[in-house]
C-alpha cells in the first residue's frame, strides 16, 4: 500500500492526482487552447461544459442492469468519456461520437435513449425527459461542430484565426437554427448537468456492487486507491470545507493537466506527450503537485474567479509566448521545406544538364535509372492516397447504412403514429356521439355509465401522452436524419476531392513514364544496331517497359486506374502496330491518352455531363450546337443520336420498313451479298465486338448492310459503308436505329454520288480540301508540294468513312456528334484541324518517304480533343458554307469535263481498233487457222 501511495501518476492518466470532477479538471476537455483567458471570465460568461450523471445499461450475469456513470465530453476528439463518479481520476471508457447516431424510442422507459456507433449500441437513461432531450440536442451540436471544425494547422496568433472562427461560428449558428425547425431548444436542466451536477452526490444504487465495472476493474482499483489517499491527506492537513482555496493568493493558478493520450483517437500524435515542457509549465506543475498533496476537495470554477488578476495575466502571457514559439517553429519548418524544394529543383536542373552533357551512354543510363526511382516514389504516393480514399469510402458507406436504418425506423414510427391517430379519431367520435346522444339512463345504470366514461377519458389521456411522445420522437429523428445527411455529404465531398487529387497524381505518373519511354526510344534511335553491352541493357529496359502494367506495380492490391486493354466502346487503347519498332511508340501514345483523360475527367467531363443532364427536351438551338461540338457524354449519346437521325430521315421512315427489307434480303439474294460477307471480317479488327467469335455484332452488321442494299439499289453496297454502320451499332445497339443512321448519312448528309461506282462527289471533296489547305495552311502545302506528296492517298478514306479508321475513339465520337447535326462541313473542319495540329511535326520531315510513313499513323497521336475541337471551330474560321458550295460546284464541273474527255478518248480508241483489220505477224498462226488444223 505504501508503494502504491508513493508511486507517481502515470502520464497516460488524464487527471491522476486531481480531486476535480472528471471532465471539468482536464485541461483540453474543459479549456480549449484558444480559450486562454477562460479562467478570467465570470461564471455566467464561461463556456458551458457538457457533463453530468446518466445511467448506463450494461454488465453481465446477476449484476446486469443500470449503472450510474459520470459522463463528460471531450471537444478535441469528439469522445464522450464516462467514469463512476465525478471525482474519479481515470475514465472507465469512451464513446466515439464522430461516427455515431442517436435514437430515442417513445415506447421505451422515460429518459431512455441510444447512441449507435459502428461497433456497438450504448443504452443510456436520464433523470427525466427534459434531461434526455437536452443531452441529445447537445450531442448533436457537438458532433456537428466537430465535423465542421477546420483541421488543426500550426499554431498561429488569434488575429489570424479570427476570420475562420467567425465563419465557423456563423455556420454553427445556421445549423442551430435549422435544428430548431425540427425540435425547439431545451433549456438547461438546473442541477442535473454541467458543473452544478458535480456538486451533487452521485445517485445511489440499490447494491454498491452493482455500480462497479468488472470490465474495467483495474481502473476502478486505481480510482479507489487515489480517493483513499486523498481522504487521508485531507484529514492530516485539516483543510476547510469544499470550495476553499488552500493556496495563498500569491501563488499562480494551478496548471490544468491534459487528458490522457488515446492511441486510438484520430489526429492525436503520441509524441506530443513526450515533448519537454517549458520552465513556466514546470513551475506550475510543482505548484499543482503541492496543492494536490494538501487538498482533497473538489476545485470548481467558483474558486477560479477570485482576485488573481496579475497571475492570470501572467498565465495568459505565458500561453501567448508558447503560441508564438510554436508559430516560429512552424515557420522555420516551412523555410526548411522550401529549401528542400529549391535543392530538389536545382538537383533536377543539374541532372538534366548532366544528361545533355553526358558523353557516354553509361552516364545517360544512370540518369534514366534515377528517373525510374522517381517514378517508384510517385507510385508509392499514389498508393497512400488510394488507401486514404478507401478508408473514406468505408466511412461513407457506414454513414449511408446508418441513414438507411434511421429512415426505415422513422417510416415505422410514422406508420405506428398514423395508426394511433386513427384510433384517437375513432374514440373522439365515439365520445362526441355519447355527449350528443347520451345513453338512456333507464337502460344503463348510473354507476356503470360513470365508470365507462372515466375509463374512456383515462384512455384518451394516455393516448394524448403517447401521441405527444411520438411527435417529440419524430421531430428529433427528423433533426438527426437532417444532420447525418449533411455530415455524409461533407464526407462525400472530401472523398471527391481525394479522388481528384489521386487522378492528378496518376496523370502525372503517366506523363513521367511516357517521358521515360520517349527517352528510351531516342536512345534506341541514337544507338542503332550496335552490339555493345549498353545496347543490350537498353533492349532489356525497353522490353520491361513494354511488359510492365500498373496492376503488377501495386504489390499491396491497391486499385489504381491502370490502362485498360479496351475502351468503353471496345476499341483497343494501345494500337497494335505491325512494325516491331513502333510498339514502344504505341505504349507512349496510350500513356499520353490515359494521362489526358485523367486530367480532363474532373475538370471538363463532369461539368459537361451535368449540362447534358439538365438540357431536358432536345430542340435545335445555339446551345445545343455548342454542346454537340464539345461532345455528348456516353450515357446521353444514344438518345441524342436517335433524335438527330430522326430529324434527317423522318420523311423516309415508315413503320415496318426495316423488317420488310430484311424479309426481301432473305428471300432474294442481292448481288452485293458476297462483297458484304467478305468485308464483315475486315470491319474494325481493333474492336473486340467485331473480332470475338461469340459476339452478335457481325450478324447485326450483316443484316443492316443487306437491308440497305435493297433500300438504295442505285448504290447497293460500297466499301466503307460497313464501317459507318458499325459505328452506329456500337453507339445505338439496335439494328433498326443503325440502319436509319446509315440511310441518314448516305442519302441526306453526304452529297449525291458520294458512294456511287464512280465516287464522283468524293473526288470533288478531295480537290476542295486541297484548295482549303492551300488557303488555311500555305506553309504546309508549299512544303508538301516541294516534296511531291499527295495527301489524297490519306484523306480520301477520312471523308469516305468520316474518320472511322483514323482517330482514337473518344475524338471520333465527338466528331460524329457534330457531324450528324451540322453535316459535311464538320468533316472539312476536322481534316484541316488535324493538319494544323501536326503541322510542325510534318514540317520537320524532309523526305517524302518519311512523310508517307508518318501519315500512316499520325492521327493516332492526337489525344487532346479539346485542343483539336478549338482548332476546328475557332482557328479555321471564317468557314462559310457558301464558299464550300462554290468550290464544290467548280471542281465538280471540272471533274465531269475531265470524265467526259476521258470517255471521248475511250470511244475514239475503240472505234480505231474496230476499224483496223487484225494483222497476224509473220511466223505466227491465227486462232482460226489453228482451229481448222485441229
Amino acid at each position: 500500500m505504501e508503494g502504491a501511495r508513493e508511486k507517481p501518476p502515470e502520464p497516460s492518466s488524464p487527471a491522476l492526482g486531481s480531486r476535480e470532477p472528471a471532465g471539468l479538471a482536464r485541461g483540453p476537455e474543459v479549456l480549449p487552447p484558444e480559450d486562454s483567458e477562460g479562467c478570467a471570465r465570470p461564471p455566467e460568461t464561461a463556456p458551458k461544459k457538457l457533463c453530468g450523471y446518466l445511467s448506463k445499461f450494461g454488465g453481465k450475469g446477476p449484476i446486469r442492469g443500470w449503472k450510474s456513470r459520470w459522463f463528460f465530453y471531450d471537444e478535441r476528439k469528439c469522445h464522450l468519456y464516462y467514469s463512476r463518479t465525478a471525482q474519479d481520476a481515470n475514465p472507465l471508457d469512451s464513446i466515439d461520437l464522430a461516427s455515431a447516431v442517436f435514437d430515442c424510442k417513445a415506447d421505451a422507459e422515460e429518459g431512455t435513449f441510444e447512441i449507435k456507433t459502428p461497433g456497438r449500441i450504448i443504452t443510456l437513461k436520464a433523470a427525466n425527459k427534459q434531461v434526455m432531450l437536452y443531452w441529445l440536442q447537445q450531442l448533436q451540436m457537438k458532433r456537428w461542430e466537430f465535423h465542421n471544425s477546420l483541421p488543426a494547422p500550426p499554431v498561429v496568433p488569434d488575429a489570424a484565426l479570427a476570420g475562420n472562427e467567425s465563419a465557423l461560428r456563423l455556420e454553427l449558428e445556421q445549423e442551430e437554427a435549422e435544428l430548431e425547425e425540427f425540435l425547439h431548444p431545451v433549456k438547461t436542466p438546473p442541477g442535473l448537468v454541467g458543473m452544478a451536477a458535480a456538486l451533487q452526490p452521485a445517485p445511489a444504487m440499490p447494491l454498491a456492487l452493482q455500480n462497479i465495472s468488472l470490465k474495467h476493474l483495474g481502473t476502478e482499483i486505481q480510482n479507489t486507491m487515489y480517493n483513499i489517499r486523498g481522504n487521508r491527506q485531507a484529514q492530516g492537513t485539516g483543510h476547510g470545507p469544499p470550495g476553499e482555496d488552500p493556496l495563498p493568493s500569491s501563488e499562480p493558478p494551478r496548471e490544468e493537466r491534459p487528458s490522457s493520450p488515446d492511441p486510438s483517437a484520430p489526429g492525436k500524435d503520441p509524441g506530443e506527450t513526450l515533448k519537454p515542457a517549458p520552465k513556466s509549465s514546470l513551475t506550475a506543475n510543482l505548484i499543482q503537485k503541492a496543492k494536490r498533496q494538501n487538498n482533497t476537495f473538489p476545485f470548481f470554477a467558483e474558486g477560479l474567479t477570485r482576485n488573481r488578476t496579475a497571475q492570470e495575466r501572467a498565465l495568459v502571457l505565458e500561453q501567448q509566448v508558447l503560441m508564438l514559439t510554436k508559430e516560429l517553429k512552424s515557420q522555420k519548418e516551412l523555410v526548411r521545406i522550401l529549401h528542400k524544394a529549391l535543392e530538389a529543383a536545382q538537383q533536377e536542373k543539374r541532372a538534366t544538364s548532366a544528361y545533355l552533357a553526358a558523353a557516354e551512354d553509361k552516364d545517360r543510363l544512370e540518369l534514366v535509372r534515377h528517373k525510374v526511382r522517381q517514378i517508384a516514389e510517385l507510385s508509392r504516393r499514389v498508393e497512400a492516397l488510394e488507401q486514404e480514399r478507401e478508408s473514406l469510402a468505408q466511412a461513407a458507406s457506414l454513414h449511408e447504412q446508418q441513414v438507411q436504418e434511421l429512415q426505415q425506423h422513422v417510416q415505422l414510427l410514422m406508420d405506428k403514429n398514423q395508426a394511433k391517430q386513427q384510433v384517437i379519431c375513432k374514440l373522439s367520435e365515439k365520445v362526441t356521439q355519447d355527449f350528443i346522444q347520451p345513453p338512456n339512463p333507464l337502460l344503463v345504470p348510473p354507476d356503470a355509465a360513470n365508470r365507462d366514461f372515466l375509463s374512456q377519458q383515462e384512455k384518451m389521456e394516455h393516448l394524448k401522452d403517447d401521441m405527444e411522445a411520438y411527435q417529440t420522437q419524430n421531430r428529433f429523428l427528423n433533426s438527426e436524419i437532417h444532420q447525418v445527411t449533411k455530415i455524409w455529404r461533407k464526407v462525400a465531398e472530401k472523398e471527391r476531392t481525394l479522388l481528384m487529387k489521386c487522378a492528378y497524381l496518376q496523370a502525372k505518373n503517366c506523363q513521367v513514364e511516357s517521358k521515360y519511354l520517349a527517352g528510351l526510344r531516342r536512345l534506341q534511335e541514337a544507338m542503332g544496331n550496335q552490339g555493345s553491352e549498353c545496347a543490350e541493357l537498353l533492349r532489356q529496359l525497353i522490353q520491361e517497359a513494354l511488359q510492365w502494367e500498373a496492376s503488377e506495380a501495386s504489390a499491396d492490391n491497391v486499385e489504381l486506374s491502370p490502362i485498360s486493354e479496351y475502351d468503353e466502346y471496345g476499341f483497343q487503347t494501345v494500337p497494335s502496330y505491325e512494325v516491331e519498332d513502333l510498339k514502344l511508340l504505341a505504349k507512349i501514345q496510350a500513356l499520353e491518352v490515359h494521362s489526358h483523360h485523367l486530367l480532363a475527367h474532373e475538370a471538363m467531363e463532369r461539368p459537361l455531363r451535368e449540362r447534358w443532364a439538365a438540357l431536358g427536351e432536345l430542340a435545335p438551338s445555339v446551345e445545343l450546337k455548342q454542346l454537340l461540338r464539345m461532345g455528348v457524354s456516353r450515357e446521353h449519346r444514344p438518345r441524342v443520336w436517335r433524335w438527330l437521325i430522326h430529324r434527317r430521315v423522318q420523311h423516309l421512315q415508315a413503320p415496318g420498313r426495316y423488317q420488310e427489307l430484311l424479309s426481301r434480303s432473305q428471300t432474294c439474294k442481292h448481288p452485293a451479298a458476297r462483297q458484304i460477307e467478305l468485308d464483315l471480317n475486315r470491319t474494325f479488327t481493333n474492336n473486340k465486338h467485331f473480332t470475338c467469335p461469340t459476339s452478335s455484332f457481325p450478324d447485326k452488321l450483316r443484316r443492316v448492310l443487306l437491308a440497305f442494299s435493297w433500300q438504295n439499289p442505285s448504290i447497293g453496297y460500297c466499301q466503307g459503308l460497313n464501317r459507318l454502320a458499325a459505328i452506329a451499332l456500337l453507339v445505338l445497339g439496335e439494328e433498326e436505329s443503325a440502319f436509319w443512321c446509315l440511310v441518314a448519312i448516305v442519302e441526306t448528309i453526304m452529297p449525291a454520288d458520294y458512294y456511287s461506282k464512280t465516287l464522283t462527289a468524293s473526288q470533288v471533296d478531295q480537290r476542295v480540301l486541297q484548295d482549303l489547305l492551300s488557303e488555311k495552311l500555305p506553309r504546309l502545302m508549299a512544303h508538301l508540294g516541294q516534296l511531291r506528296v499527295d495527301l489524297s492517298f490519306i484523306t480520301f478514306n477520312w471523308f469516305l468513312v468520316v474518320f472511322a479508321d483514323s482517330l482514337i475513339s473518344n475524338i471520333l465520337f465527338q466528331v460524329w456528334d457534330a457531324f450528324l447535326y451540322e453535316g459535311t462541313k464538320v468533316v472539312f473542319r476536322y481534316a484541316l484541324a488535324i493538319f494544323k495540329y501536326t503541322e510542325e511535326e510534318i514540317l520537320r520531315l524532309q523526305d517524302s518517304l518519311e512523310i508517307y510513313q508518318y501519315l500512316r499513323f499520325f492521327t493516332k497521336t492526337i489525344f487532346n480533343s479539346r485542343k483539336l475541337m478549338s482548332i476546328a471551330f475557332n482557328d479555321m474560321n471564317p468557314f462559310p458554307m457558301k464558299q464550300l458550295q462554290q468550290l464544290r460546284a467548280v471542281h465538280r464541273e471540272r471533274l465531269e469535263a475531265e470524265l467526259r474527255e476521258l470517255e471521248q478518248f475511250k470511244a475514239e480508241y475503240l472505234e480505231t481498233r474496230a476499224a483496223q483489220d487484225p494483222v497476224v505477224p509473220e511466223g505466227c498462226t491465227s486462232e482460226d487457222e489453228g482451229d481448222g488444223e485441229a
